[in-house]
């Protein structure tokens, strides 16, 4: 546990204090009175209204669009069923300035909406909102769905048979063991879209701004630390509540699962009602996250002179008169590659042994039925591990820049800042993936490998290696697309002549000129391809029974 600490310390904590401190003291002195200053102006009580209000709408919406989607996948048996999974999840891994780049083809001045009917959504709260329908789909099918498909169907048909109806029914029986999930995926739906920054800063405009998003202002186009420093740590105390009602539905959702039994019962629709069930979710997928990524891909191809790849080509070099670079946007891609790379190796090392620390001896109860002193702080520490997903990683980037400015770490002219940056947020994609196996691995085998004469590098390479490959490789892809489409701290911390595919494109979307509108949908449809070859592996190393918590 100690090389997880120590990263987690001098690459999170330590740049995010940095930068509050630097904020909010004076000669040395903490001036607190700066925190009821700035809760005091209006425009940021705006922004905290604005911010929950559409974390709200944005969760409840994906709730109902996407519960019917976790009710087909779950009890429904239909040709391309695994296909259809994978690429709901697409859009999941996709970076936000992707996500923002496809709802502006779609609804946004000059997108497809806009010349065949002249409707136009984009600085639009309805084309945030579905944006972040659109991000969150899956979400909600993978934890709500997967719970489904493991609650035994003949509890609620015995309920039936006692004379309930069919709501009656899905009401008292299905829905309370549901409950926990539904929470679970809530909670995380909402966690994300109230830390939303590249959809947001895409498709809200100057009219909507979230605090990820004000952060980002208040730091990079005015300076002013202080009232970035306030609402870093309102964004803070937010996200800790979140995470501490998400770690509790988790459990009640673990403890739900003991208590019944899988079950095999997919089978194909019956009856109208059921055909009409699965031909609505298919729409809802063509018509909401399929549709936006065509049009994507369509604009990219849309050129000056009719269709073809003049903006692929474009990409190649960086010599016009309206560039935005100093080297080929393409070399972007090069670049976020090698930054991926590098970043899931550091992930998977410091994921792997935080993951594997947390499955320690010393979590079990004690004879009390009470959990060690020990085991309490492992649980904090697990807490601690998803805490980069919901803090500001506008604050962790610009921390990094002032703080680690000395030697021995002096990482500002470093290749490594980059990396480091984009590892944090991969290592809870780690340690999610790889925590539910080894938890599964039966410390016995341990035991009698070590008393055969296995040296502990021997029973993990024999044991836990053989066990943990499969999910070591989903971690390394998760690890990988998430590292990838980093956008809010390598923002602050990329080289201008070495920028990140996300970066590239925010960069292109904030100049005027056709050409490069329409590099900026090229690179995003590269960055889509990539990202979706990735998860398409991931589906195929997944076990049948979709186990973990991805």
């Amino acid at each position: 546990m100690a090389l997880p600490l120590a990263f987690f310390a001098l690459f999170f904590a330590y740049p995010v204090v940095a930068i509050v401190g630097r904020g909010l003291k004076d000669g040395g002195q903490w001036q607190l009175a700066r925190i009821g200053a700035v809760l005091g102006d209006p425009d940021v009580v705006h922004v905290l209204w604005f911010t929950v209000w559409q974390a709200a709408a944005s969760t409840a919406l994906t709730l109902l669009v996407a519960l019917p989607g976790a009710y087909v996948f779950a009890r429904f048996d239909f040709p391309g069923k695994q296909l259809l999974r994978a690429v709901v999840a697409v859009p999941f891994v996709l970076p936000t300035v992707v996500v923002g780049s496809a709802f502006l083809a779609l609804v946004g001045r000059g997108g497809l909406l806009d010349e065949l009917w002249g409707v136009r959504l984009d600085t639009s709260v309805w084309a945030i909102l579905l944006a972040h329908v659109f991000f969150n789909y899956a979400v909600v099918v993978r934890t709500v769905g997967g719970l489904w498909g493991q609650l035994d169907p003949r509890q609620e048909e015995a309920a039936r048979v006692l004379g309930a109806g069919r709501f009656e029914a899905w009401r008292r029986v299905t829905l309370p063991a549901l409950g926990p999930a539904v929470a679970a995926a809530a909670l995380m739906v909402f966690l994300f879209t109230f830390t939303s920054f590249g959809v947001v800063q895409i498709l809200g405009g100057p009219a909507f701004s979230t605090l990820e998003v004000e952060i980002y202002r208040q730091t990079a186009d005015f300076l002013d630390l202080p009232t970035a420093a306030v609402l870093t740590l309102i964004q803070f105390a937010a996200v800790l509540g979140v995470l501490a009602l998400h770690a509790w539905t988790v459990r009640r959702r673990e403890s739900a699962l003991r208590l019944v039994a899988p079950s095999q019962t997919a089978h194909r629709p019956r009856g109208r009602g059921q055909w009409t069930l699965l031909w609505g979710t298919l729409a809802v997928i063509a018509v909401l996250l399929i549709a936006p990524l065509a049009v994507l891909v369509e604009r990219s191809f849309a050129g000056p002179d009719g269709y073809g790849a003049v903006f692929y080509t474009s990409l190649r070099s960086a010599a016009s008169a309206d560039s935005t670079f100093t080297v080929a946007p393409l070399d972007a891609l090069w670049n976020s590659l090698a930054y991926a790379a590098a970043a899931t190796a550091i992930a998977l090392v410091v994921g792997g042994l935080a993951a594997a620390a947390l499955t320690l001896p010393r979590l079990r109860r004690g004879p009390s039925g009470r959990t060690p002193l020990a085991g309490r702080f492992v649980r904090g520490f697990d807490a601690l591990l998803m805490l980069p997903l919901g803090v500001s990683a506008v604050t962790v980037g610009f921390g990094f820049l002032i703080s680690l400015d000395a030697p021995p770490l002096d990482l500002r002219a470093s290749w490594w800042l980059v990396p480091l940056a984009q590892a944090l947020v991969g290592v809870p994609f780690v340690v999610r993936t790889m925590l539910p196996v080894l938890r599964a691995i039966d410390g016995r085998l341990r035991e009698a490998a070590a008393v055969l004469g296995a040296s502990p590098w021997r029973v993990w390479r024999e044991v836990d290696l053989p066990m943990v490959r499969r999910a070591l490789l989903i971690a390394a892809g998760f690890a990988f697309a998430v590292s990838l489409g980093e956008f809010g701290a390598t923002v602050f911390i990329a080289r201008p002549d070495q920028p990140t595919l996300p970066v590239a494109v925010a960069r292109l979307l904030g100049r005027a000129g056709e050409l490069n509108y329409g590099q900026a949908m090229a690179l995003s449809t590269v960055l889509m391809v990539v990202c979706a070859g990735a998860l398409l592996v991931l589906e195929r190393l997944r076990p049948v029974d979709h186990s973990g918590e991805f």
